[in-house]
């Protein structure tokens, strides 16, 4: 594992290099993620079907929120502000749908082509604050990456 974020930034580009499936990509992008950054605890992208996110591949604890509308929780939240949420304490924030009780704190970034969300890359973290701006530039690089394949 690592926490070099530009030889992860490289790693996602590379998985890139060649054509690649939309759910490939998807897995290809968790994978990595979860591998590469001991802090990231659960690792999911999210796709928008309708007016709710649905999940699609991931890494750690299965969550019971496998859908979500659009304006709930911070995911739905990041989906309709159509920006990055950073939460360095998911226990004071109301929005907060709970999974796991050692989530402490989690970063929602949405992926989005021209304006559009199509989804989202959701990431939590048993250490309280663990997303600084290094960890939003990876994770907005991977869904601008992301947005071409979906």
């Amino acid at each position: 594992m690592t926490s070099d974020y530009g030889l992860v930034e490289r790693e996602i580009r590379d998985a890139f290099a060649a054509p690649i499936s939309a759910t490939d990509a998807m897995r290809r992008v968790v994978e990595i993620l979860k591998a590469r950054v001991p802090a990231y605890t659960w690792v999911g992208i999210y796709q928008l079907i309708g007016d709710e996110l649905v999940l699609g591949p991931f890494l750690g604890a299965p969550s019971p929120h496998t859908r979500i509308p659009l304006g709930r929780g911070i995911c739905g939240a990041a989906a309709t502000e159509r920006s990055t949420i950073i939460v360095d304490n998911v226990h004071s924030d109301p929005r907060y749908l709970a999974c796991s009780i050692e989530t402490q704190s989690e970063i929602v970034v949405p992926v989005m082509r021209n304006g559009t969300v199509l989804g989202e890359i959701d990431i939590d973290s048993d250490t309280p604050a663990a997303f600084g701006p290094r960890d939003k530039q990876l994770l907005e690089a991977a869904a601008a990456l992301l947005a071409v394949n979906m």
